[in-house]
C-alpha cells in the first residue's frame, strides 16, 4: 500500500479551484485532508471574488473539509503577504502535509509565482488543471453538475448585467466575443454552491450589486 500524499486545496471559492479539488478527490495519490484561503481582515471577504467569509465555511462544510483563513491586512504589503504565508507554509508541514493543490489554468507567472513560494519548503505546487483547454471546461463542468454564479465581473469586458446571475451555457454563449469563457484575464470570477464535489449544495441568494475600484462584484448571500 502507496502512502497517499497529503494535499491542502488552495481554496478561492470560485470554479476552477472547485473542479481542481474534484479532480484531486478523484487521484488515488493524495488525499485532500483540507482547505486554506486568505481573507481581507478589513472586509471579512476573499480579494477579487469578495465573497464573504461566512460563505466560505458554509462551501467548506458542504465539502465535508476543514478551512483554513489566513487573514491578511489591507492594504496588504508584499512583505506582509510573504509573511503570513510563509507562517502558514511552516505550520502545513509540521503537521506533515505534503503538497499545496491549485486551480490555475493559463497564467505562467501565478504558476511559477506559487513555485517559487514553496521552493525550499518541502511542499509541492499540485495544478490538477493546468492548461486545461478553457472553451471546454467550463461545459464539463456543467455536465458533470458544477453550479456558480458570477460574483465579480471587469464592466470593460463583461455585461455589468451579469454580475449575480448563474453560469450557464446561455450565458457562456452571451459572452462578448473575444472573452474567455474561465474567465482567464480577469473577466469574471465566481461563486460555487453545488457540485460532484459537493456532499450538498450551499443555498444561497444574490444581495445588491456594487461597483468598487473597477470592478462590479454581486453580493452572495446565504439563502
Amino acid at each position: 500500500m502507496t502512502h497517499k500524499r497529503k494535499l491542502l486545496m488552495s481554496w478561492s471559492s470560485g470554479k476552477d479551484s472547485a473542479w481542481a479539488l474534484h479532480r484531486l478527490m478523484q487521484n488515488p495519490e493524495y488525499e485532500v485532508v483540507g482547505l486554506f484561503t486568505t481573507v481581507n481582515e478589513a472586509f471579512d471577504r476573499v480579494a477579487m471574488h469578495g465573497v464573504r467569509a461566512t460563505l466560505l465555511q458554509q462551501q467548506a462544510e458542504a465539502l465535508g473539509l476543514p478551512l483554513e483563513i489566513i487573514a491578511l491586512p489591507w492594504p496588504c504589503t508584499n512583505e506582509d503577504y510573504q509573511q503570513r504565508m510563509s507562517a502558514f507554509i511552516a505550520r502545513a508541514k509540521a503537521r506533515g502535509i505534503d503538497c499545496f493543490g491549485f486551480g490555475d489554468l493559463l497564467l505562467e507567472d501565478v504558476k511559477h509565482y506559487r513555485e517559487s513560494q514553496l521552493e525550499g519548503t518541502g511542499i509541492e505546487a499540485v495544478f490538477p488543471i493546468w492548461h486545461t483547454p478553457t472553451h471546454e471546461l467550463p461545459h464539463t463542468m456543467m455536465e458533470r453538475g458544477l453550479r456558480a454564479v458570477i460574483t465579480c465581473l471587469d464592466p470593460k469586458k463583461v455585461p455589468v448585467e451579469f454580475a449575480g446571475r448563474e453560469l450557464t451555457a446561455e450565458l457562456l454563449a452571451a459572452l462578448p466575443e473575444g472573452t474567455d469563457p474561465c474567465g482567464e484575464n480577469g473577466e469574471f470570477h465566481t461563486f460555487v454552491f453545488d457540485g460532484p464535489m459537493f456532499r450538498k449544495p450551499v443555498a444561497i441568494e444574490t444581495g445588491e450589486v456594487v461597483e468598487r475600484d473597477g470592478f462590479v462584484f454581486a453580493d452572495v448571500l446565504p439563502a
